[in-house]
């Protein structure tokens, strides 16, 4: 390859200087958000956050039909429940549970089904800095749906009855 404007040569050189830019600046790592599950690295970890998700929908199985799934939607499905962790601080950014129910009726005439279909995002009530391993401590246990989230007085169930 061969460069021979100096506009080429002078791109190129701005190209590597970007990154370094970024870099120095600390804006682009300090605020970089993953995946729960592209966080954590202990097998430990890993196992407290799956019981975690695993216990939350066993949670809101259990009182739908009493609470959430009366009325127009009976049959509301948690999907996921899915958080972002600051790469570098372990500081939680969002969770969001996803839910989706549906509500269908037969024409008699015609036999034919027409579907009403649902999704919710709720967003979880978590405070600002809030760590990844405060969180899976807190929520530890059967019933997390219940328990009290660090730095809060409220629950999931409490930040669900805003949403559902």
């Amino acid at each position: 390859m061969t460069l021979s404007s100096p506009f080429s040569i002078a791109a190129l050189s701005l190209s590597f200087l970007a990154p370094m830019s970024a870099l120095a600046s600390g804006d682009t790592i300090a605020n970089s958000y993953v995946d729960v599950s592209a966080y954590l690295t202990s097998k430990a970890d890993f196992e407290a956050w799956y019981q975690l998700r695993a216990s939350l929908k066993q949670n809101f199985d259990d009182i739908c039909g009493d609470t959430f799934c009366e009325g127009e939607y009976s049959n509301i499905e948690s999907l996921r429940f899915r958080c972002s962790v600051n790469a570098l601080t372990g500081r939680m950014g969002q969770c969001v549970w996803v839910f989706a129910a549906s509500n269908e009726d037969v024409d008699p005439a015609t036999g034919a089904v027409t579907v009403d279909a649902r999704t919710w995002a709720c967003q979880a009530p978590v405070a600002p800095r809030t760590t990844i391993q405060e969180f899976l401590t807190a929520l530890a246990g059967p019933s997390p749906l219940y328990a009290t989230l660090p730095h809060t007085q409220t629950t999931l169930y409490e930040g669900l009855g805003n949403c559902l």
